[in-house]
C-alpha cells in the first residue's frame, strides 16, 4: 500500500516543537509590562503543543503500521528503526543531563537510583507517584511514545480496521475513567502514559479514516466543524468551572485538545496543496525546523539553563534570541552529527514494500 508523503506535516511538527519551546522560555517568569504579560499568557498555550505532537505521532505510526502488516519483518523493522530514531539522541542526553550538567550548572547531581527510572523510560510513572527520581522534566512525553510504540504495532498486527476502531474507542474511555480516578486521589495526571493515550490513539483514529477515504476537499469542512466544536466546548468548559483548577476540566481538556489537533491535522491534509495555511506550512524554516525537532525539544531546556548563567540578558527580546539561536545550533549540529548516522542505517531494516512508500518515519 504506497502512501504519500504529507510535506505540510513537517510545518505542523516544527509548530508543535516551538510552541513547547515558546511555553518553556516564559514559564515562571514575572513581567510587569502588559505587553510581555500578555505574550506570556499566549505562551503558556505552548504546553499543548505536546498533545499536537502525541496526535500527530499517532497518526504517522499507525499509518505506516498499517500498510506494511502482510510485510516481512514487520515487527523486527519496526522496532528496529524505531530504536535508530530514538535511542541515540534520548541516550547521549541523559549521559550530558546527569555528568556533565551538574559540572556547569546549579542543577543537582542525580544518584543511580534516582537516574534508573529514565533510562527503562518510567520517568512519568516515577514522577506521579512520588517516587525518589531526579532527571530532565520534559522527557516524560518521550516516555508515553515509547510506550505507545511497544504495544502498538503488536495491536495493528492482530485486528481488523473495524476492530481497531473499537480498541481505540476503548484507550479514549479507558484514559478519560482513569484520569477521573487519579484526580479523585490527588494524582497528577498530565505525564502518566495510560492517561495521554488518548492522544495518540485519537491520531491513530485519523491513520484509519484515511486509509478508508483518503483527504480531500470536501472533507475539509467537517474538520473545520470539528476544530470550531472542540474548541468551544474547551472554551466554555474553563469558563462554566473557573478554570483548569476543576477536576472536569483537569480530565476533559486532553480530549478535547486532541480533536481539536485531530481536526487542525486532518483541515491542512484535506485543503489544497496552494492554500495560504499549507504555503506557510512548506515554508524552509518550517521544514527545517521539522527536520530537527527532536533534538530542538531535546536540547532547548538544558540551553536556556546554561545561558541563564553564563550569558544572562537583561532585555527579555535578546535572551529570547540568544537561547533560541543556541538551541538551533546545537539541534542542527546533533541532527547532523548524532542523529543521521543512525537515520542511515534505517535501510537496512527495511523492505520493498515499506521502500515503496513515500512516508518518513521520523
Amino acid at each position: 500500500m504506497k502512501l504519500p508523503y504529507y510535506r505540510n506535516l513537517d510545518g505542523v511538527r516544527a509548530v508543535a516543537a516551538l510552541m513547547v519551546v515558546f511555553y518553556h522560555f516564559f514559564r515562571g517568569v514575572t513581567f510587569d509590562s502588559p505587553l510581555l504579560k500578555f505574550i506570556a499568557k499566549i505562551a503558556d498555550f505552548g504546553q499543548t503543543g505536546v498533545t499536537l505532537f502525541f496526535v500527530l505521532s499517532g497518526f504517522l505510526i499507525t499509518r505506516i503500521l498499517y500498510s506494511t502488516k502482510e510485510a516481512n519483518g514487520y515487527f523486527k523493522n519496526f522496532y528496529i528503526r524505531r530504536i535508530l530514531r530514538i535511542f541515540p539522541l534520548y541516550y547521549f542526553f541523559l549521559i550530558l543531563w546527569y555528568f556533565v550538567l551538574p559540572l556547569i550548572t546549579e542543577v543537582d547531581t542525580a544518584s543511580f537510583h534516582q537516574e534508573v527510572y529514565y533510562f527503562i523510560y518510567l520517568q512519568g510513572f516515577a514522577r506521579t507517584f512520588d517516587w525518589n527520581v531526579l532527571g530532565p522534566h520534559h522527557f516524560w512525553s518521550l516516555a508515553v511514545e515509547e510506550h505507545f510504540y511497544l504495544f502498538w504495532p503488536i495491536v495493528v498486527f492482530r485486528a481488523s480496521r473495524k476492530n481497531l476502531v473499537r480498541i481505540i474507542v476503548f484507550i479514549i474511555l479507558f484514559a478519560i475513567i482513569l484520569r477521573g480516578f487519579m484526580l479523585a486521589q490527588g494524582l497528577s495526571v498530565f505525564i502518566f502514559t495510560f492517561t495521554r493515550f488518548d492522544s495518540l490513539a485519537i491520531g491513530a483514529l485519523l491513520a484509519l479514516i484515511e486509509i478508508k477515504r483518503s483527504f480531500k476537499q470536501e472533507h475539509s469542512r467537517f474538520y473545520l466543524i470539528l476544530l470550531c466544536t472542540s474548541l468551544s466546548l474547551l472554551i466554555s468548559m474553563y469558563t462554566i468551572y473557573f478554570g483548569e483548577g476543576n477536576n472536569i476540566v483537569q480530565n476533559l481538556r486532553y480530549l478535547l485538545l486532541s480533536f481539536a489537533y485531530f481536526a487542525i491535522i486532518g483541515y491542512v491534509l484535506s485543503i489544497r496543496k496552494e492554500h495560504i495555511i499549507n504555503k506557510l506550512l512548506s515554508l524552509g524554516f518550517l521544514k527545517y525546523t521539522g527536520k530537527i525537532s527532536f533534538g530542538l525539544y531535546v536540547y532547548h531546556p538544558m540551553v536556556y539553563l546554561i545561558c541563564s548563567k553564563y550569558s544572562p540578558f537583561e532585555n527579555i527580546a535578546l535572551d529570547f534570541i540568544g537561547k533560541i539561536a543556541v538551541s538551533y545550533l546545537l539541534a542542527g549540529l546533533s541532527y547532523r552529527f548524532i542523529e543521521v548516522p543512525f537515520l542511515k542505517l534505517k535501510k537496512y531494516f527495511d523492505d520493498s514494500k515499506i521502500k515503496n512508500t513515500t512516508v518518513k518515519l521520523e
